[in-house]
């Protein structure tokens, strides 16, 4: 729940379709912030694409605009109107899916915070969408795009996300395939057993997964005090507290614990877990997620 009297930046409208626009208003804006940010960390980049996995054939496909005229298949191409690229079996089954949270709660902003979650969410998202457009890196986004490389490949999910309406608050991900990695942006303010539950099959189906906690600093500590009162975001709902600072002991407890909880989850599957504050730069959270990116990792561990 989010306090009355703090700063939620803008106030969540409860309709989908407002919060649709209100997110596409913010989109521009995002795409510059995430430039810069990798502007900050794009001398530590190096491409993760591998060869020697997945080396036989595996299809022609479309020419995208934007791609290095080096990949076209010109014996191909020759035989009709359309420009084709032969598309190796690791490439057709390794792309990078992102996502960001649309969830109400995601609107949060503290006055101890310098953003929004969602806004955050975004930049990371935007941002790493830069980052592997430009190692030539196949991304997508759940419900929005099908897997491509291109090197404005930040600026189409962008474009795709300033015209978006109502998004799901979880995303479709039964299309990730094996040898796949999923970014998910998040608060994962949601019930452990109901985000495992969610992300499980990718496990089961050979799929890693790198979650980001986006967290307001006013969430981790609960700095209040006497009559409080808070509403859900998500439901409207109010908790009027006499004297606040009763509950926080026992609600530090709990929101520890449920990081912990995930945390712990991610580590038995080969995944990793990354929380960035909102009142700490983005590029942290970049740096983080891009160094397990490279690692070797898991695509099919149990917990």
């Amino acid at each position: 729940m989010a306090p009355v009297g703090e700063a939620i930046a803008p106030v969540a409208p409860r309709d989908a379709l407002a919060r649709a626009r209100l997110r596409a208003s913010l989109v521009p804006d995002l795409l510059v912030e995430a430039r810069r940010v990798v502007n900050t960390v794009i001398a530590g980049w190096h491409g993760r694409r591998r060869r020697g996995i997945g080396e036989n054939f595996w299809q022609f496909r479309p020419y995208v605009e934007g791609e290095t005229v080096a990949r076209i298949d010109w014996r191909r191409s020759a035989r009709d109107d359309h420009t084709y690229i032969r598309e190796r079996e690791w490439e057709a089954a390794h792309t990078v899916w992102l996502w960001a949270d649309p969830s109400p709660s995601m609107l949060y902003q503290s006055r101890a915070a310098s953003v929004s979650k969602e806004s955050r969410a975004l930049v990371l998202a935007l941002a790493l969408a830069e980052l592997l457009s430009r190692g030539g890196e196949r991304i997508a986004w759940p419900g929005l795009t099908d897997p491509f490389t291109a090197r404005n490949g930040a600026e189409r999910i962008a474009g795709r996300l300033a015209h978006a309406t109502a998004p799901a608050t979880r995303p479709d991900l039964a299309g990730v395939r094996r040898f796949s990695d999923v970014v998910i942006a998040s608060d994962f303010l949601d019930p452990p057993d109901e985000i495992r539950a969610w992300l499980d099959p990718l496990a089961r189906r050979g799929v890693r997964a790198h979650l980001i906690e986006v967290a307001d600093p006013a969430e981790e500590s609960f700095p209040y005090a006497g009559r409080t009162e808070f509403r859900d975001p998500e439901t409207g709902e109010r908790l009027v507290a006499g004297r606040a600072e009763t509950f926080a002991a026992d609600y530090r407890h709990h929101y520890q614990a449920r990081r912990a909880e995930l945390a712990a989850w991610c580590r038995r599957l080969g995944w990793s877990y990354t929380v960035n504050h909102t009142d700490r730069p983005a590029s942290e959270a970049l740096v983080k997620v891009h160094l397990a990116m490279g690692e070797p990792g898991s695509y099919g561990a149990t917990a």
